[in-house]
């Protein structure tokens, strides 16, 4: 496994909160999430897997625009946009 696979499979909700600032610079504005930099099968996985726990994913707000699609729990989705009550989890 190479550094960066390694590093995706250890990202936390933290970290992913970091990252979404950082593309973002606030809360609530959609954002593409190739841009957190996994790979296609790492941001299904990780995303999905937020989607699925309830206090994570009522911050959490999917949607289909252009750019690379991922599949969430069935649903293609391009962007996220993160609500700044998701730091009450942090």
């Amino acid at each position: 496994m190479d550094a960066l696979h390694f590093r995706a499979a250890m990202m936390n909700l933290r970290e992913i909160v970091e990252r979404y600032k950082g593309l973002a610079g606030s809360f609530g504005k959609p954002v593409p999430l190739a841009g957190f930099g996994l790979d296609a099968e790492e941001t299904q996985k990780l995303f999905s897997a937020f989607d699925e726990d309830y206090h994570i994913s009522r911050f959490l707000h999917f949607s289909c625009d252009e750019g690379q699609s991922y599949t969430i729990n069935d649903e293609c989705v391009t962007h996220v946009a993160i609500d700044a009550g998701v730091n009450s989890l942090l």
